[in-house]
């Protein structure tokens, strides 16, 4: 089981469908074009290999001095390689991503949100009563967030749980344990602020079904395997598209390509950013949705430690006071993941962006507090760590994209839509259903690529 199965609405048949639609077509072309794809992360590399196996002239330009984009497998630690960025094959059943890892020869583990041990404010293991209260309000939450999408008017997902469930009511220990819900099942998975995150949108449509899988070697593994023989060229960062003239042209820190077609696979806070110019100018739809889609903020801090301290449940979760909301309250064990005494805690939201201004310091210093609380003064400190800043990164400016209270997913359609067949569009936020997913990304490079070579 996995936190996006408490709130999948979508039918298995409607993701299928998803996939028939954008699979790879077979067979060369007989008019090749000269193609340009910006961008090497999954959605890039996922259209450059298919419209290179028809045939196409394919260029792929990326800013970064590495492939992958928001999938970045670091290889800091020899003996345990961790993702930075995206880790998991989301429901793997149907999923195009199994497929692919089972082409690619990548060996999977799969985690369970099954296996957990949650902590109360005071470090300690929920009590029988109290865990039997978190999973009715868990209920309550998903009920008021039924209600809160009947309601006439969309409002953020905090004030949708607080209206409907009489807050001011509750005892501050219910509204501790409703928090944390909302954190765990809402911001840590879309990476949005629960007051920022619309209650009638929020959660993505599309699904599969099964377990949650890691990659052993990291998401490098299918990397990799998609960039295999394509013509991929690094450090070049696009300053410039003009598809006014017979050719498009796009001019990077290194000079002008030009191309019959290109296809933009950069990440939503890129566009929002403006440091790619348009000329024309991007339609209004298209701004529009740019404008008024969200671009979460989502980070993980692994600390590395002389030895295992901790149980071994695949989930350890905190729940925190008001006052510290969404502070350190998810930690994933890879003990059993990579074989090393590895910890791995996630921060999404509002804390997860302020976190970015601290030193490396100051970061571990507030993990360890929240570990010391659970665990003891006397655990040693880590001996080594990684730590990522994704709303600093100025080629991605963010983590991955959310449904923000005033968006609505037609928009993502409005983003994904080719300008005069010769701008096409990919990427996890074009995707309307499947957003904030690695598998979102690769469909919708697969579906760019068939527009592009129509």
């Amino acid at each position: 089981m996995n936190r996006r199965t408490l709130l999948k609405s979508a039918t298995l048949a409607a993701a299928m469908a998803a996939v028939s639609t954008s699979q790879t077509s077979l067979g060369a072309t007989r008019s090749p074009k000269r193609i340009i794809v910006i961008g090497a992360g999954i959605a890039g590399l996922a259209a450059a290999s298919q419209l290179a196996g028809r045939g196409h002239q394919v260029t792929v330009l990326e800013a970064r001095t590495r492939l992958g984009g928001r999938l970045w497998t670091s290889q800091a630690w020899a003996d345990a390689p961790v993702d930075l960025g995206a880790s998991w094959i989301h429901e793997m059943d149907g999923n195009p991503l199994t497929a692919l890892a089972e082409e690619a020869g990548a060996r999977l583990i799969t985690t369970s949100y099954d296996s957990v041990i949650d902590y109360d404010v005071n470090g300690r293991p929920l009590s029988a009563a109290r865990a039997a209260r978190l999973a009715t309000l868990k209920d309550e939450y998903q009920w008021a967030i039924d209600q809160g999408q009947r309601h006439s008017i969309d409002r953020s997902l905090r004030n949708t749980i607080e209206s409907e469930l009489d807050w001011a009511s509750l005892s501050n220990a219910d509204q501790e344990l409703l928090a944390f819900i909302t954190n765990s099942t809402a911001e840590q998975e879309y990476a949005g602020s629960r007051n920022d995150l619309s209650t009638y949108w929020f959660d993505s449509l599309g699904g599969y079904d099964g377990d949650d899988a890691v990659f052993a070697e990291g998401y490098q593994t299918l990397i990799n395997f998609l960039a295999r023989g394509l013509n991929i060229q690094l450090g070049q960062t696009v300053s410039a598209i003009d598809s006014s003239t017979s050719t498009v042209k796009v001019t990077t820190n290194s000079g002008t390509f030009s191309a019959d077609r290109v296809i933009v696979s950069v990440p939503l806070g890129v566009l929002k950013k403006g440091t790619i110019r348009f000329t024309p100018a991007l339609p209004s739809k298209k701004t529009t949705a740019i404008n008024k889609l969200g671009m979460g903020h989502f980070n993980k801090c692994y600390l590395r430690f002389p030895t295992q301290f901790w149980p071994q449940q695949d989930w350890l979760e905190y729940i925190p006071p008001q006052s510290q909301h969404g502070q350190w309250s998810q930690w994933l064990n890879l003990g059993r993941l990579t074989g090393q005494p590895v910890l791995l805690g996630f921060n999404a939201g509002d804390f997860g962006r302020q976190i970015e201004a601290w030193s490396d310091a100051q970061i571990v210093a507030s993990a360890m507090a929240r570990l010391r609380l659970i665990f003891g003064q006397q655990i040693p400190d880590p001996v080594s760590v990684q730590i990522t800043r994704w709303s600093q990164d100025p080629f991605s400016y963010g983590a991955y994209s959310f449904n923000k209270l005033g968006a609505k997913p037609a928009m993502r359609d409005d983003l994904a839509a080719p300008i005069g067949n010769r701008l096409f569009f990919a990427g996890e936020a074009t995707h309307k259903n499947m957003f904030a997913t690695v598998h979102g990304a690769l469909l919708s490079g697969r579906r760019a690529a068939t527009q592009a070579q129509a």
